[in-house]
């Protein structure tokens, strides 16, 4: 644990990439591969459910730190992070233990899941004892689930192409599903992300599918797009769809749905899965999974993403969700055909097989769509394939003025704007521009001016500061005497780090109330917020729900009286 400690430590106090690179590549050169197995994991992003009530963690640590519950209260304010704050209350240890990080996680730890309250209040101060405060940080961030150090699942892959001595694409090609919540790393996994490359390596993955190729922004000018982009023949032009990015994977008659996040949600799923039963072996295909429901006027019958979401939350999918919330696969790149890695194909042939993929999988599946047809309507546990998998359309257009014109409709079809591939690019691995390059073209965001009411502390090098704040719009016109403002909104992008500061000392001297971390402050703070999505919610006090929002800026031309209302956010739900 120490040496995982000392990383953290080194990572933490570094803003270089390459310096922390280094720092990975040191450590994993001399960490056993057990300990360095559950370091990958968690430095890429692993996330394990939490182990301990954050509750039970502060009563055993105001006993072990002999504080009043004030005290450690008052602390804990000043920190900003539960385990650093425990890490300096709690008396330090006479002797450290030399225990790694894979002993201390499958001997110490991972059993405290489950336990009784009590028999957790016992043991945890004999672990904390064994721990100097630098590991007892560490460890707690563990415990609860929280671990978060500045380092990218890129940098992960740098340092471990470096120790393996192979080409970074390869590492990322053996990372992907690494941090899936039911993988538990190993020492043999983790030999496998540094081994030489072997012939055979496609042939034996599996249901693994392949890291996904992300688009960088493109916020530019249309009228430039001619001089930046040349003309829009050289690209292939699709709607940029609002659901989850996935990729279906059909190997030895199996069928895997992955997220973009590398987790596995083939039962969220089972739909989906009926595609596989016409397409071959080693197709993969990349796709979007969208609520679908056909329009009667034959237009997109995409739905808002709030339906989807719903879907995803619940626990058990029985016929009903199924029938209330259908998904389809809007199926736009194949990366694997008949076995073979498609990604070094360009764009325009990867899509020329894809429409031949879905076409076939259209006439072949015809007669499961007749027998379909015979059910009960509601009886929704058979599907047509080809109807759950869907070829997302290409757009065209004469010239940029043309295509920005359609891409004006964008928020009418559902959809949040266009997406521009390059017909020669290859598919790359994160987001890169060495093998081509795919541009998202998205609309502008909804916006609204709102008032800061509520702050909280930040988090990592933030923990210091008030930067994650509550938004509120007023609930009636302006001019009406009773109208008060209700929260709509959270927020903590978008600031610059010398608005963050200033935001913060404003937090500090117009604090009215505390309820735990969160102050509630006198409303002085107008902001534009910024979001992609919004719709009705029964869950919240406004009756709006909003997605990704985020600061555009700071109105300080504008008096908190000035600030939008709440009928300005339904104008926006039409």
């Amino acid at each position: 644990m120490k040496a995982f400690a000392a990383l953290y430590n080194q990572l933490d106090a570094t803003t270089s990439s390459n310096a922390k690179v280094a720092a990975m590549r040191d450590y994993f050169r001399e960490a056993s591969a057990e300990d360095a197995a559950w370091a990958v994991y968690f430095l890429a992003g692993g996330r394990p459910r939490q182990l301990v009530p954050t509750r039970l963690l502060r009563e055993v640590a105001l006993q072990a730190a002999d504080l009043p519950d004030w005290l450690f209260e008052e602390s804990y304010q000043a920190v900003g992070d539960l385990a650093e704050t425990i890490s300096l209350l709690v008396p330090p240890a006479a002797h450290a233990s030399e225990a790694g990080l894979a002993e201390w996680l499958t001997e110490r730890l991972l059993p405290l899941r489950g336990l009784p309250p009590e028999d957790i209040c016992q043991r945890l101060p004999a672990l904390w004892a064994e721990l100097d405060p630098r590991s007892l940080m560490v460890c707690i961030k563990l415990i609860t689930g929280a671990f978060r150090v500045g380092v990218s699942r890129l940098l992960v892959t740098r340092a471990l192409a470096e120790v393996a001595g192979i080409d970074a694409k390869r590492v990322a090609q053996r990372l992907v599903g690494y941090t899936d919540l039911s993988h538990r790393p190993s020492a043999e996994a983790y030999r496998a992300l540094v081994a030489a490359e072997s012939a055979d390596e496609h042939a034996q993955r599996g249901g693994q599918p392949y890291p996904f190729f992300l688009a960088h922004p493109l916020q530019a000018d249309p009228a430039s797009f001619a001089e930046l982009l040349g003309p829009p023949q050289d690209w292939l032009i699709e709607w940029k769809w609002d659901g989850i990015r996935a990729q279906l994977v059909k190997r030895d008659g199996v069928v895997w749905i992955w997220s973009r996040g590398e987790e596995l949600v083939s039962e969220r799923f089972p739909e989906l899965l009926e595609i596989g039963a016409c397409l071959p072996d080693g197709t993969v295909i990349d796709g979007e999974i969208v609520v679908w429901k056909d329009a009667a006027d034959g237009g997109f019958g995409v739905q808002p993403f709030a339906l989807l979401q719903q879907r995803i939350g619940r626990k058990t999918l029985n016929a009903r969700v199924l029938q209330q919330a259908p998904v389809v696969l809007l199926a736009y790149d194949l990366l694997e055909w008949q076995g073979e890695d498609w990604r070094a194909q360009p764009q325009h042939a990867r899509r020329a097989q894809l429409v031949q993929v879905v076409e076939a999988c259209a006439a072949a599946s015809a007669p499961a769509q007749q027998d379909s047809l015979l059910q009960a309507p509601e009886s929704p546990v058979r599907h047509a394939p080809q109807a759950v998998l869907r070829l997302s359309p290409e757009v065209t257009g004469n010239d940029w003025n043309d295509l920005a014109r359609q891409r004006e409709r964008a928020r009418a079809l559902g959809v949040e704007g266009f997406m521009l591939k390059g017909r020669e690019a290859r598919y790359g691995v994160g987001r890169t521009k060495d093998v081509g390059i795919w541009w998202k073209w998205k609309i502008d965001p909804y916006s609204v001016d709102a008032v800061l009411i509520y702050a909280q502390r930040g988090h990592g090098r933030r923990a210091s500061l008030y930067t994650d704040f509550t938004f509120a719009v007023w609930d009636r016109p302006a001019g009406d005497p009773e109208r008060q403002l209700v929260p709509f909104a959270k927020a903590y992008s978008g600031l610059t780090d010398e608005e963050m500061r200033q935001v913060d000392a404003i937090v500090r001297k117009t604090t009215v109330e505390k309820f735990g971390p969160v102050r509630s402050v006198t409303p002085t703070l107008v902001f534009e917020l910024g979001f992609e999505g919004i719709a009705a919610s029964n869950r919240h006090k406004s009756g709006i729900a909003v997605r990704f929002p985020r600061m555009l800026r700071w109105r300080h031309d504008k008096p908190v009286a000035e600030a939008d209302s709440l009928d300005t956010l339904k104008a926006l739900l039409g």
